[in-house]
């Protein structure tokens, strides 16, 4: 079997066999949000599968968390129009995150935080307020495993795997 077919077997066992138990377990955790991991792992991978942007990944994710909060927050405080509402609120809040983001860029990975503000929104978004809180806590906790446990875990799962089937090769010759 060559390189490749190797790579894509590991993978596939670990694709297989980690984000399906998260899923199986999210539940009994009390976590609704369990399908936030996934896309965060996404994430993750898309950059490369960098362990060292793990934890600014994961802050970014967070950020994007709390700004959509802050957002449905602002929005049913403000009692405007429903169209300018959104519109000033996302507006506001995107130039912050983009400026904040830029200066902090050593701790804070700008598309974590703007695909975690769209993962939020999208979740919170349409729940009575008064369930944001448990919602806000639930997302920020898969996002972290999807970060942690499915992005780098899948890639570390692979890599032990791969590093097992070289020792072995190495040994039958």
């Amino acid at each position: 079997m060559n390189n490749r077919n190797k790579q894509v077997l590991a993978l596939s066992v670990g694709i297989a066999l980690l984000p399906p138990l998260w899923a199986l377990l999210a539940p009994y955790l009390g976590i609704s949000t369990g399908a936030v991991a996934l896309i965060c792992a996404g994430l993750y991978v898309t950059n490369g599968n960098k362990q060292q942007d793990g934890l600014k990944i994961m802050v970014g994710f967070w950020l994007g968390d709390l700004w959509a909060l802050l957002a449905i927050i602002i929005m049913e405080w403000l009692k405007w129009n429903a169209n300018l509402e959104l519109f000033l609120t996302l507006s506001v809040l995107g130039f912050i995150a983009v400026i904040i983001a830029s200066y902090l860029e050593n701790i804070i990975f700008l598309p974590s935080w703007l695909c975690g503000w769209a993962i939020g929104l999208t979740i919170m978004a349409p729940e009575n307020i008064v369930n944001l809180k448990g919602l806000f806590i639930q997302i920020a906790i898969a996002m972290a495993v999807g970060v942690w446990y499915v992005g780098a875990g899948v890639d570390l799962f692979t890599k032990c795997i791969l590093k097992k089937e070289v020792k072995r090769e190495v040994e039958h010759i």
